[in-house]
């Protein structure tokens, strides 16, 4: 499998998710698993991981000037499966709506479902996707976290439009 770091100066997911949605998700690469990774170098800010097992474009992996070192820390998280948030990847595009934690792992590439506070839910739990979900690389395995949302179910834990920590501070 082929992967590759870019690290474009992003500010945040959202910026670095519209440059995947934009300029990845068109090219249409069988097997694309594609992250995005917290860096500290040359400052703080979002890089992303490529990975497929057919190889990548040449013009993917370009990062802007100074940004090599974020490239390739994402880089390294994503090969050793060490950590990386994954918004594209095998199956995703068909995790909408509300599905069972078995169709989950049936339909995509996740491996694995851990819910919050270590409770356990079975292949039969419902999960509402919020058509949003970004498993992460954890100890090797592409893992959704997961929260109780009421009445049996279970939701991504990272919600889609999350408030601004400061955002009725004025």
């Amino acid at each position: 499998m082929t992967v590759i770091g870019v690290s474009l100066g992003h500010a945040d997911d959202r910026a670095a998710e519209h440059w995947l949605h934009e300029v990845v998700r068109p090219v249409g690469l069988p097997g694309l698993i594609a992250c995005t990774h917290l860096v500290r170098t040359p400052y703080p800010h979002v890089a992303i991981s490529l990975a497929a097992s057919d190889g990548l474009p040449d013009g993917l992996s370009a990062s802007a000037d100074g940004f090599a070192s974020g490239a390739e820390v994402a880089a390294v998280e994503h090969r050793e499966r060490n950590s990386g948030r994954a918004v594209l990847y095998p199956g995703v595009e068909s995790l909408i709506g509300e599905l069972s934690v078995a169709e989950l792992l049936e339909r995509s590439a996740i491996e694995q479902v851990t819910l919050l506070g270590g409770a356990q839910q079975t292949a039969d739990t419902r999960l509402t996707t919020r058509d949003f979900v970004r498993p992460q690389w954890i100890n090797g395995v592409l893992t959704l976290i997961v929260a109780p949302v009421g009445a049996g179910r279970i939701a991504p834990f990272e919600l889609p439009d999350p408030t601004p920590c400061c955002a009725d501070k004025h």
